[in-house]
């Protein structure tokens, strides 16, 4: 029996998310400023040999996808461990989607850091940020260049500059986390914000 990947979009306060989910796991997830170019995202990610079907009305699944992308782009903390559909990845791929999923709310690393604690080059995490299927899920907004600049963010700067604005926390100080037991170095989203104002 084939699986049916379903897709839903859903749209809150003039913003598109969406989300394409098959047993039990998100396939891919996007959000845009229209319905289209959030589905053409989507779809871009959803694999082709594996038939799909674009839903009005999402499952209770869905629901809870839609509603965590929407809380992730408002700058909230979403708590669940949602289950990221992987395994078609290429490994370099997975890791480094993995290492970002680890960077915390409120805060930033580079794309050398990344590299460092996966290994690869920047350039190498910038291609697969580039193409993160998971956005913004895995957040890939949340990787800067090791200057704190912004770097690229397929949704403009402009929407990336607005996610950071809303993680704000009021962080002082760097920080340690651990990826695959090796340290990733992260630092309070402010350092890249100051340097916007």
């Amino acid at each position: 029996m084939k699986v049916l990947i379903e897709v839903y979009s859903q749209v809150v306060d003039g913003v598109w998310f969406g989300a394409a989910c098959g047993q039990g796991q998100i396939v891919a997830s996007s959000f845009g400023v229209s319905q289209h170019l959030t589905l053409s995202n989507i779809l871009e990610s959803v694999p082709l040999n594996v038939p799909f079907q674009v839903f009005h009305e999402p499952s209770s699944f869905g629901k809870e996808v839609l509603s965590a992308l929407r809380r992730i782009y408002i700058g909230q903390n979403v708590n669940a461990s949602l289950p990221l559909a992987m395994s078609r990845l290429p490994s370099y791929t997975q890791k480094v989607l993995k290492a970002t999923a680890q960077i915390p709310l409120g805060y930033v690393t580079s794309y050398g850091l990344i590299a460092k604690a996966v290994g690869g080059g920047p350039r190498a995490v910038g291609n697969v940020m580039a193409s993160n299927p998971f956005a913004p899920i895995v957040p890939c907004h949340r990787v800067v260049k090791s200057d704190f600049t912004l770097g690229g963010y397929g949704g403009g700067l402009r929407v990336k500059v607005g996610i950071l604005g809303r993680e704000k926390r009021g962080y002082l100080a760097s920080k340690e986390v651990a990826v695959n037991g090796r340290p990733l170095q992260v630092y309070p989203v402010e350092y890249v914000l100051k340097d916007l104002a």
